[in-house]
């Protein structure tokens, strides 16, 4: 390897590529150093607290403010009215501008932001926001994504696509209707396929509202300039913000900047816009810096997962084979769009599963509901959907009296055949990682079933994911005089080492020690455009812009020394800028953009050619213990094998995965946000249970199949999803094989398992 000093005039690969390093952040997490969000304080910095409607859909007939305003310390008391003042058209999304920075004329969620009070101490503020009186006329509310389908509750009265996605465009000035998108896929003849079918199965699944829970919650300040702003934020998309708030504004990008330290989690909750408008309005009304902390409690307020039904059928031959899937897939949005239209189609376009099947008809529907918003969370909509098609192949290869593994292994999806879009697979290992799943479990031996009231099962469950595209990544990779350099990005390292990774594929392309690798954090005054750090697209994208960066850099230290008639060979980088520039001085930069080939779905059958780059692929393999006599059931034995490519960091890949099938695993057992005409009721860790240290399987293996994605950053591929896909279908396949009974609804609780018992004994407990 060569070292900083004889870096990399030529393109020797330095092997930084491929090794479990130790996260570059590393010391400064443990030491406490690390810059968060939540430390920053700015001079003259005023604090907001939130006023949040108490009906989950009314039109605000009165607020009174008149107490908080005679609250010692107040500064300012803001309703939406007064943000029209600074930003005319106050409305928002990425994909609809339909979410009001403040509410005005109506709410349409409980916990929706009504009024913001500001006061140089946060006390101060708190104790003015409990003064406030809202008054509404209440009007009739829609909770269900299905009956929004045709509820007279209409959330919305007009939709309004933001233009930021060409396919949401033909949607404008639709009225009177809950759907925010509908996406359709027909491939095939599935009437045949049903009328000629041996068996024909049909199920439906649903899954329920849960919490990302990022344990550091949604944080943002504002410091406001003569003719520009500063936004300091916890956010995923820097890039998109400073966009978002420029258009609202109407200023030029370059007055607006966006700085990003490090985030305690994400997960998909802090993309977009979240409270950046909110505290820019706010500081721009106060000409003074603003900053708004949200409470873990109001994190229940912002975001959340989208809960889900999905309507399965399914042409089986006799010895197995599917024929033909019919899908049909509610998304319950909330009040207000979010990304939520672009998990409706990229993800239900996979409805049907890692599966050969020639003949599919999907039908898949994003639903206005008066809910607090749902957006993206790791998976991006995928977990919802296999665990319905995974549960649906158990039950029919129960039914059909087959082993689980041996149905799918008849109907897997392999490299060389047509997904249901029509786009050809390739370098989708589905099928090596489903057998490394089977040889980890060793599917074929005998397995001890328990005794007396303790039950064992086992369960297999296998997923897959597009990555969501067209997207852009840019990045700038400095050589400096003495041989290190630094990469310049707007990926946002929230704890999945996304720096480490960035900072490998540098070294690599440069052929230098990743520890002469610096990576500065997102900075949109110094660090170019990204899309967002999203969706698992960071190492292929982002790493691609690197790589290209680095390889420009190199060229360019190449020519320099064709330039000084010197060895490329041979002599070290200080010596090439020393004879340029006489002194240790000067900078090589190197600039790299990456956007990846993209044929958009036909409207009107769903198809495309090339609808992705790349698929994640993930398995889980689950055994359990079920006390039949009060339902608990214990994960034993947690198994996650994927397909993540050649990994650039194998022990980064590693806790990647036990980290998504962790999270997925609280999501499938016991988390579950509960509503009451719209309130959340378990509003707190108090009563929102998410995983503890006992719920833990006391056996977590994760594997990343040897393969390769030939159109990656030296073969690689992203993985902080792909964990995520089979864990709850694997479960409750495993419960059914424990005690033969099958819950089709999310979560998995000890309650639910009980009640199952009991029908299944002919002893139903009476409903509440």
């Amino acid at each position: 390897m060569s070292d900083a000093k004889t870096m990399a005039t030529r393109a020797t690969p330095s092997g930084a590529v491929g090794r479990s390093i130790p996260r570059l952040e590393a010391r400064a997490k443990v030491t406490g150093r690390a810059e968060y969000m939540h430390n920053l304080r700015l001079p003259g910095m005023l604090y907001g607290k939130i006023f949040r409607s108490t009906v989950a859909h009314g039109r605000i007939k009165r607020i009174d403010v008149s107490a908080a305003q005679t609250v010692n310390g107040v500064h300012r008391v803001v309703t939406g009215e007064d943000i029209r003042a600074v930003i005319p058209d106050p409305h928002y999304g990425p994909a609809f501008h339909d979410q009001p920075i403040l509410a005005f004329e109506k709410v349409r969620y409980v916990g929706e932001p009504v009024v913001v009070v500001l006061a140089a101490d946060p006390h101060v503020a708190e104790e003015a926001a409990q003064q406030i009186v809202a008054e509404y006329d209440e009007l009739p509310a829609v909770f269900d994504e299905v009956e929004a389908m045709n509820s007279e509750a209409i959330v919305h009265e007009v939709l309004k696509p933001a233009g930021t996605f060409p396919d949401l465009k033909h949607l404008q000035g639709r009225r009177d209707t809950n759907i925010a998108l509908d996406y359709h896929l027909r491939r095939g003849d599935v009437a045949r396929a049903f009328a000629e079918a041996d068996h024909v199965f049909e199920h439906t699944f649903r899954t329920q509202q849960v919490l990302h829970v990022p344990l550091e919650p949604f944080v943002t300040a504002v410091d406001p300039a003569d003719s520009a702003v500063t936004i300091y934020t916890a956010s995923q998309s820097p890039s998109f913000v400073r966009t978002e708030i420029a258009r609202l504004l109407g200023w030029p990008e370059n007055r607006v900047r966006v700085k990003v330290p490090y985030l305690g989690g994400g997960f998909g909750a802090k993309l977009y816009i979240k409270l950046e408008a909110l505290v820019t309005a706010l500081a721009l009304l106060a000409r003074r810096p603003v900053k708004i902390s949200l409470s873990m409690e109001e994190q229940f307020y912002t975001l959340t997962k989208h809960a889900s039904t999905l309507r399965i059928k399914s042409a089986v031959t006799k010895d197995g084979r599917i024929t033909g899937r019919e899908c049909e897939v509610w998304w319950n949005g909330g009040a207000y769009a979010d990304i939520g239209p672009r998990i409706t189609q990229k993800s239900g376009f996979t409805a049907p599963g890692p599966y050969d099947i020639e003949n599919v008809h999907i039908d898949s529907y994003a639903l206005y509901t008066n809910l607090p918003p749902a957006g993206a969370l790791r998976g991006f909509g995928i977990p919802q959907l296999v665990w319905a098609y995974e549960s649906h192949s158990d039950m029919i290869a129960r039914e059909l009296e087959m082993d689980p593994l041996e149905f799918r292994r008849k109907n897997i999806l392999r490299n060389g055949r047509p997904q249901a879009t029509g786009t050809v697979m390739r370098d989708a290992a589905i099928d090596t990682v489903l057998e490394r799943l089977a040889a980890r479990m060793d599917w074929e031996r005998p397995f001890d079933r328990g005794t007396g009231t303790v039950r064992r099962g086992r369960g297999i469950a296998i997923g897959f994911k597009a990555v969501i595209s067209p997207t852009t990544s840019v990045s700038i990779v400095n050589v400096y005089a003495d041989g290190t350099c630094s990469v310049y990005c707007s990926t946002v390292d929230m704890g999945q080492g996304s720096d480490t990774a960035m900072a490998q594929i540098a070294a690599e392309a440069l052929g230098v020690p990743v520890e002469s690798v610096a990576v500065v954090h997102p900075d949109t005054d110094v660090t170019p455009y990204d899309m967002a750090t999203l969706g698992s697209r960071s190492t292929y994208h982002m790493g691609h812009a690197v790589r290209l960066a680095a390889g420009d850099a190199r060229d360019k230290l190449l020519a320099l020394a064709r330039e000084l008639g010197l060895s490329a060979e041979t002599t070290p980088v200080p010596e090439l800028f020393r004879k340029k520039y006489g002194m240790q001085a000067g900078n090589v930069v190197g600039v790299g953009s990456f956007i990846p080939s993209y044929t958009p779905t036909n409207h009107e059958t769903g198809l495309s050619a090339n609808v992705t780059p790349f698929w994640m692929v993930g398995a889980a393999g689950a055994e359990v213990e079920v006390d039949t006599e009060t339902g608990h059931v214990r994960v034993t034995r947690l198994i996650n094998v994927v397909d993540a490519g050649r990994p650039i960091n194998p022990r980064i890949v590693e806790t990647q995965l036990s980290g998504a099938a962790l999270m997925q695993l609280g999501f499938t057992l016991f988390e579950k946000m509960n509503f009451d005409a719209g309130q959340v009721t378990n509003a707190s860790l108090a009563d929102y249970k998410i995983l503890g240290i006992l719920d833990i399987p006391l056996s977590i293996e994760n594997e990343a199949v040897d393969a390769e994605q030939a159109s990656g950053p030296f073969g690689a591929k992203g993985v902080g999803e792909s964990g995520t896909f089979g864990v709850s279908p694997a479960v409750a396949n495993a419960i059914d094989d424990a005690v033969g009974v099958r819950l089709t609804s999310l979560p998995l609780t000890p309650e639910a398992v009980y009640r199952a018992l009991r029908a299944a004994q002919g002893a139903p407990l009476p409903e509440d």
